[in-house]
């Protein structure tokens, strides 16, 4: 099995949405699309993940909780924004990038019933900034849109390397 960009970078990251360590959390799987660096139908530096729901994860029977989707969302969508300045500017490792900001969209409901899969991608890329795009799927429809911009922070910053 490929090892997530979690796994590969953060390996004692105890995030509640991506944390490796986090026994009680999400734990998603971040990985890149092979050979989408630059572009592929519009959609540079494509990651994917895959996660199962469970009923505590539900807001009510057979529907995902909103604020689970948005911890996917949102942290899928700020791996894919770190994995792309990493290789935009040559770096060994992913700058530490936290949420600056990002907005969900729920298109309709998000069964339970079987595997969700995220779906993120580069809009712009700065020198220590990305504006991200990403989508979840489940039920072969997408259930949930997001937009967000990821920052690259600095020493002294209280989330700098705390992955």
């Amino acid at each position: 099995m490929q090892k997530s960009l979690q796994e590969s970078f953060a390996p004692t990251s105890i995030c509640f949405g991506c944390g490796p360590a986090n026994q009680k959390g999400l734990r998603i799987r971040t990985l890149p699309v092979s050979g989408v660096a630059d572009s592929t139908n519009g959609k540079s530096y494509l990651t994917e993940a895959e996660w199962v729901p469970e009923k505590h994860h539900e807001a009510f029977p057979g529907m995902l909780n909103g604020g689970i989707i948005g911890s996917l969302l949102d942290c899928h969508s700020n791996w894919t924004a770190a994995w792309a300045l990493m290789q935009k500017q040559s770096l060994t490792q992913p700058p530490c990038t936290v949420t600056a900001d990002y907005a969900i969209v729920l298109k309709r409901p998000t069964p339970t019933s079987g595997p969700v899969r995220l779906r993120a991608w580069v809009k712009t890329l700065g020198e220590d900034r990305a504006t991200i795009e990403a989508e979840l799927e489940a039920g072969g429809k997408i259930c949930a849109t997001c937009t967000g911009t990821f920052v690259a922070v600095k020493p002294g910053h209280p989330a700098y390397h705390r992955w």
